[in-house]
């Protein structure tokens, strides 16, 4: 049996654009190409085609049209959620494993990280204990980036909720927020806003095989954001610029297929990852299985080969026709130990060996078959086994 390679187990870093996706787009690159902010029939015909894509994105989640502000991608969203909250000041908390994007933002403000356990959990005692009266934000994600560990969101709002209880009671008119960049779950996971007691979410449209440079963020009624981009007044005069219409049209398309497909998908990811995490079980000793081992993202497997050089394995196998990460790919191209290894307390050799394989639609069981020997073979090589 011939393998079948290039063999692409990144799909935590970006997704092909589904033929779907790519096809409900085509239309606003040609022949609908106008401005939706212009007078004339055609334009209004665009404008109205960006409206219902709006309405698509907020069903898809639970809420509604007036309450999505679309971006060009997850960290725009997030930057806009965070500088519109604290514009005026106040302190953020945010989960010990978020994304470099939360991380970077919310260290531009007065902050704390609320500690994670060794499975990755930010537990609602971990963010209670560092809310202070002047907390503002709480940002933590839906499933991380890297260990694709599943939080317990309703537990932390319940949280929120008992700060601003009493917060009332003893006169601090201090709001209090919970943010969520719930990017990497949208595929795999429930994203109603009300079911998860959010105040804010972020989505990424690539992270659904629809478009790059695409994104929302979802913002209760009531919340009042200060500008970020100010111009011409879109998108709730919080984010001015022509609007994406096909960029709109794409995700919307690519959210409801994500959402109406992913319990079929989530049964055959596990699968696949179980397979995978035996294979490599079998083939290379010691390995370590970073994260919680039920509270996952289906398709997502985070192990490290104590003693190895990541990096060297992830090029190797590149070589080989492989494809699979060290971690998140932002914080992987800079070269630096990941964040989020440390927040679970990992040792420099466990951390520094550590590999991150993502799932998706590119992988079948005949593909995880043919690499798990591949991969096996690159780590022990390395070890020099």
């Amino acid at each position: 049996m011939s393998r079948q390679l290039p063999a692409y187990l990144d799909h935590a870093a970006a997704t092909p654009l589904d033929k779907r996706v790519f096809a409900a787009m085509e239309p606003y690159f040609t022949e609908k190409f106008y401005n939706p902010s212009a007078a004339y029939m055609a334009a209004r015909g665009v404008k109205a085609d960006y409206e219902n894509a709006r309405h698509r994105l907020a069903m898809a989640i639970g809420g509604s049209r007036e309450e999505i502000i679309l971006t060009a991608g997850a960290t725009e969203s997030i930057n806009i959620a965070f500088h519109g909250v604290l514009a005026d000041g106040g302190h953020v908390v945010m989960g010990a494993t978020e994304h470099s994007a939360v991380r970077t933002t919310g260290e531009q403000f007065p902050y704390a990280y609320a500690a994670s356990d060794k499975k990755g959990i930010i537990t609602a005692d971990a963010v209670q204990a560092v809310i202070t009266d002047e907390t503002k934000l709480v940002s933590v994600t839906l499933a991380d980036s890297e260990l694709g560990t599943v939080q317990k969101l309703r537990d932390i709002a319940a949280v929120i909720a008992e700060v601003r209880t009493a917060r009332l009671r003893a006169g601090n008119a201090t709001p209090i927020y919970l943010h969520s960049d719930a990017s990497q779950g949208a595929g795999a996971l429930d994203i109603n806003v009300a079911r998860l007691g959010i105040d804010l979410l972020t989505l990424n449209a690539g992270k659904v095989y629809g478009p790059k440079q695409v994104g929302l963020l979802w913002v209760k009624s009531g919340l009042v954001l200060e500008p970020l981009i100010r111009g011409g007044g879109q998108e709730r005069g919080v984010r001015s610029g022509t609007e994406n219409v096909a960029g709109a049209v794409g995700f919307a398309c690519a959210l409801e297929l994500a959402q109406a497909g992913r319990h079929e998908e989530n049964e055959r990811l596990s699968a696949l990852r179980q397979k995978l995490l035996n294979g490599l079980e079998t083939g290379v000793s010691d390995l370590v299985v970073n994260g919680h081992p039920k509270r996952h993202l289906p398709g997502y497997l985070n192990v490290s080969a104590p003693g190895v050089d990541a990096e060297r394995v992830v090029f190797a196998l590149d070589s080989a026709g492989v494809q699979i990460a060290t971690g998140a790919a932002c914080a992987a191209n800079k070269g630096t130990r990941s964040k989020v290894l440390e927040a679970i307390g990992l040792d420099e050799a466990t951390a520094d060996g550590s590999l991150r394989l993502s799932l998706g639609h590119l992988n079948d069981e005949t593909q995880i078959t043919d690499v798990i020997p591949i991969i096996c073979e690159t780590i022990n090589r390395e070890r020099g086994k």
